[in-house]
């Protein structure tokens, strides 16, 4: 399953609308999951154009009056996926978001709130962000496609349209 992962969209507050460059990124992908922070319910309407979109808060659209959960987990092949925007501090701190996975039972956490991506690998869950394709903090706009079939898992950073900013392959 190919999956596109988003987050801090922040439209219409810091950003008018998509780059072209994540409709191009995410043109094949069968599920979008968008990790907070989205402030307005139409970027999920545009994103649904297209694939099925899972969504969860983040602390910017609890100002906006969007009632998201604040996590999710999925089954994806033989991994359990979570999802979360992440508001932890430091931002992005790894050892809390760790916990974070743990608690939801998590092989792989996803989560925002940095506006910088990253892959982390740690010994029992694997910590993804995907930056932010509108608002990015200190770094070049970013979503992530994530692919898993079975037990093989690959994780790529998009940086506006020209990947890659760092790759992984990972098999159990």
């Amino acid at each position: 399953m190919l999956i596109g992962v988003i987050s801090d969209t922040h439209i219409p507050d810091r950003a008018a609308e998509l780059p072209d460059a994540v409709f191009d990124a995410f043109m094949d992908v069968e599920l979008i999951l968008h990790a907070g922070d989205l402030t307005s319910p139409d970027v999920l309407k545009d994103l649904e154009t297209l694939a099925p979109v899972e969504c969860v808060q983040g602390n910017m659209d609890r100002r906006y009056g969007i009632d998201n959960p604040r996590s999710r987990v999925f089954e994806i092949g033989a991994y359990r996926v979570g999802l979360i925007h992440g508001e932890v501090y430091p931002r992005g701190d790894t050892q809390q978001l760790r916990y974070l996975g743990l608690e939801l039972g998590a092989d792989v956490l996803i989560s925002g709130h940095t506006h910088q991506p990253f892959i982390t690998e740690l010994d029992d869950v694997l910590l993804l962000n995907p930056g932010s394709p509108t608002v990015p903090r200190l770094t070049d706009p970013s979503v992530m496609l994530l692919e898993i079939e079975g037990e093989k898992l690959d994780a790529r950073i998009i940086r506006t349209g020209a990947p890659v900013c760092r790759s992984l392959n990972f098999r159990r």
